[in-house]
């Protein structure tokens, strides 16, 4: 198969940004055996989009877009295909409900703007975005023999779409069409706490190792995802070169991956305490209870996890963890004093071995050039041993209360497990 990308966006014509789209996806889509003929980059402009998807169908037939799918009026790349393509634009009940669903969860209300990303061409195949607000799009015209694939322009929410959406039906096309790849087979490794360039550093040359498999980065707010891929083998030669391709990776990562595939890091930190027939107890102020609700989510949690306190309020920390009132005083109830008075009070009240603590600013206000928002100071207990720990998270209130309540997470796994301080 043979295929056209296009990347679209001004920043990247002006040298602004650099296109690691591009890059990504011709090691992407060769190994999924499609032949990118050309590679063209253009501005947010209407008639430049128009020609450059123009002359890619008149070429190949194929052709990849990225960019163009946010909300804004420069994002125009969803429009200007709907027009070439006669196909005009609806509203997506589905997708107008995922979009919804998304900013409640993020505790906000989605602007007007936004609802137009839930516009869809007549006729395509709307392609799931976990990572962001802009899904991509799959528009296949068998009469034709055409094919226009639209993804956003993110790095981390095109190259999510590429391994789980767009691959999988490229290789199905070529079966299709006659190509004989037997089986498409992927493993995936868990990993939080590290920043995907910290991991790409660790890796090194292993990624070019790994080959025939291709190695997918895949970041969210709980950490990073591995993703290996086995393409056009058959299925007893992919599944031996997965499973070595994992051994590979997992010596290479060590404490920092904590599972494969769907793992719920709040169930490993269960297991391991409940291994050392130990009870868990946690302290959380600015995540205000997802420490307890990522635990309780997991079924069976009630034989480990005894309770927590959501002290908010200074008074409340005083009152029920205990955390001396000078203390909160000279420090400040975001600092290391306060995180560890915290968790030292949940393991006493609650009777627990085990314990978390996590204060911090969320935001969007309240920070200060010594504690900025996204500040967070974590705190984990086992037995007589405490691991404190400062991070500083970006995103929006939501994503660092998440972010926060994995780090929690994480910090107690690696005390009860023995592995070393981040």
């Amino acid at each position: 198969m043979k295929l056209e990308v296009i990347t679209v966006g001004t920043e990247l014509v002006l040298g602004y940004l650099v296109d690691t789209n591009a890059a990504e996806l011709g090691r992407a889509l060769a190994a999924a055996g499609v032949e990118i003929v050309r590679r063209t980059t253009v501005p947010d402009r209407p008639a430049a989009i128009r020609d450059a998807v123009a002359d890619a169908l008149g070429r190949t037939g194929a052709v990849l877009t990225t960019g163009g799918l946010g909300p804004t009026r420069d994002d125009m790349t969803k429009t200007v295909v709907a027009q070439l393509l006669e196909r005009p634009l609806a509203l997506d009940a589905g997708v107008l409900a995922a979009l919804e669903a998304r900013f409640r969860r993020l505790g906000r209300s989605m602007p007007a703007i936004n609802r137009s990303q839930a516009e869809v061409p007549r006729g395509a195949t709307v392609l799931p975005n976990p990572r962001g607000t802009a899904p991509g799009l799959w528009i296949e015209d068998a009469a034709q023999g055409s094919l226009v694939i639209m993804l956003p322009g993110v790095p981390s929410e095109m190259r999510g779409l590429l391994v789980e959406e767009v691959l999988p039906r490229l290789v199905a096309r070529q079966q299709r069409d006659g190509a004989p790849p037997p089986v498409v087979l992927s493993r995936t490794l868990r990993t939080t706490g590290v920043p995907e360039s910290a991991l790409a550093e660790r890796i090194g040359d292993l990624d070019d190792a790994l080959a025939p498999l291709t190695l997918a980065y895949l970041p969210s707010e709980a950490g990073v995802d591995l993703r290996l891929t086995a393409w056009l083998l058959e299925r007893p030669a992919a599944e031996q070169q997965l499973e070595l391709g994992v051994t590979r990776l997992r010596e290479v990562l060590g404490e920092h991956c904590y599972g494969e595939e769907q793992t719920d890091l709040a169930a490993v930190v269960l297991e391991a305490v409940r291994r050392r027939r130990g009870h868990i107890a946690a302290a959380e102020s600015c995540t205000g209870g997802l420490l307890g609700q990522r635990l309780t989510a997991v079924p069976g949690s009630s034989d480990v996890f005894v309770g927590g306190v959501v002290a908010y309020a200074d008074r409340v920390k005083t009152e029920l963890l205990d955390v001396p009132g000078d203390v909160l005083s000279r420090h400040g109830a975001v600092s290391e004093e306060v995180v560890r008075a915290m968790v030292l009070g949940a393991q006493r009240i609650f009777f627990a071995d085990c314990a978390m603590a996590i204060t911090g600013i969320a935001g969007p206000d309240g920070g200060a050039p010594d504690k900025p928002v996204g500040t967070i100071w974590l705190a984990a207990a086992a037995g007589a041993g405490v691991r404190v720990a400062k991070r500083i998270f970006p995103g929006d209130r939501g994503e660092i209360r998440a972010r926060a309540a994995q780090a929690g997470l994480d910090l107690l796994r690696r005390l009860v497990g023995g592995a070393a301080p981040l």
